[in-house]
Formats: C-alpha cells, structure tokens, sequence
C-alpha cells in the first residue's frame, strides 16, 4: 500500500496506512509526549497528554489515525501550555510525594514535569484520601500515585484472559482495584511488568525497594524526548 503523506509543524513526513499520529510522528523523528500509550496495547486516549490540533480541531493523537494530506500542529505554544496544566493538574490531584517514591528518577510524569518545567504547579493541591491495597502477595497498590491511565487494565491479564486491575466507580469517584484471587496466582514475571507498565510509582513490587540508586535511573542520565532518548525507541 502507498505511504501517507501528512506533515508536522511544517515538516513533511511519511507515514503508513492504518498508523496513528503518534507512531508515524515517533517514524519521523518527532516527539509527541504520551502518558496513558503504551507500545503494544489498545489507544485509549484517556490522558490527553499527546494532544495536537489538525484542521482547527483537537484530537489525541494516540487514537488518531493518519489521513492523506493532514497537517498536525504539536509544538504550538498553547498546545505546549495545555500539556504543562495536564501534567500539574495530575500532580494535585494524587499525592506524588517524588523524593520518596521507589519510581523517582523512572517516573515517566516526573519525566515529563521536568521537560516541561513544572515548578510549582498553578492548581491547589488537592491532597485527596486514598487507600493503599497491599493484599495481593507480590504487588502493592498505591492509589495515591496512580494516574488512570488504564494501562495496567489493558495490559496485565491471568491465563485465562480475565483482568488483573479494573477501573470502578465513575467520574472523580473512578480508582483502580486488583482483583485480589486473580492477583494471588501472578508470576514473579507477571508482578514485574505490572510494575513496569505503570508509568508512575502506583504498582510496586513488595520486598524490592531501591533496588537502582535513584541517580543511575533513566531520566536523570537522559532527558525525555532527547534525541538519545528517542534512539532508545520510547
């Protein structure tokens, strides 16, 4: 099939058919910031991090998918100062205490905090209660870091295809459960990509603490979209 011809911030691209915005901007070279997208799993659009405007109109371009001649409009100004209040109003909302959390230094909302030079965020913190789920016996659950980008739904599955994690409840009242018989029989390899799917400090492995020193973590040696970074294929 042909490639499809778009172009980015005035750059002319190729893409092909069926890509989204992101993974044909990611083939190019371009940096589209994502949080909720994870490679390999179903788009869900649910944290508007990577959000462009095309034609006028804003659209996740994560779910998005390419269209001959389309122009895409990522590094405006107010597009830029959109994702930074996405990002702060993520930060009051839970309670991400970075100095102490295991996912310092690995944290891929630090990450972008950083990028987008978060200082002291424009919304009041909200310091909400939330529970933490430590049943399952190789997993905790921390709702106060956890972000709903549904990743650990999409991606962490029993034998059987049932779902580890579920989202309940609706609107603010929304958080993420572990199903607790399901969660009893996960593999060592299972808790781990349970860990490593979440992209903040919400699911953390139990009895595995500080296992890398925070100054040999990732992103204090290499700044998100970085041209190194982006030659790791994230």
């Amino acid at each position: 099939m042909n490639d499809v011809r778009f172009m980015i911030d005035g750059k002319e691209c190729l893409g092909k058919p069926g890509q989204t915005i992101v993974e044909a901007a990611k083939a190019n070279g371009v940096y589209i910031p994502v949080l909720c997208h994870f490679e390999g799993l179903k788009p869900v659009g649910s944290c508007r991090i990577c959000t462009v405007r095309v034609g006028g109109r804003f659209m996740a371009a994560c779910t998005q998918p390419l269209i001959e001649g389309m122009a895409v409009e990522n590094t405006a100004p107010d597009l830029e100062d959109m994702r930074k209040s996405l990002i702060e109003m993520l930060f009051v909302e839970g309670n991400h205490l970075c100095p102490s959390c295991e996912k310092s230094g690995n944290c891929e909302l630090q990450a972008l905090a950083y990028r987008y030079q978060v200082l002291a965020p424009r919304f009041p913190y909200l310091w909400p209660r939330r529970d933490i789920d430590a049943s399952a016996p190789l997993l905790m659950l921390d709702g106060n870091r956890c972000i709903q980008c549904l990743r650990c739904v999409r991606a962490c599955r029993a034998k059987d295809g049932r779902k580890v994690f579920a989202a309940v409840d609706r609107s603010r009242r929304v958080k993420i459960e572990v199903d607790k018989k399901l969660a009893a029989h996960l593999s060592e390899d299972q808790a781990r990509r349970a860990m490593d799917i979440c992209p903040v400090g919400a699911i953390l492995r139990k009895e595995t603490g500080f296992a890398v020193p925070i100054g040999r973590r990732k992103y204090d040696a290499v700044p998100i979209g970085s041209d190194v970074e982006k030659g790791t294929g994230r």
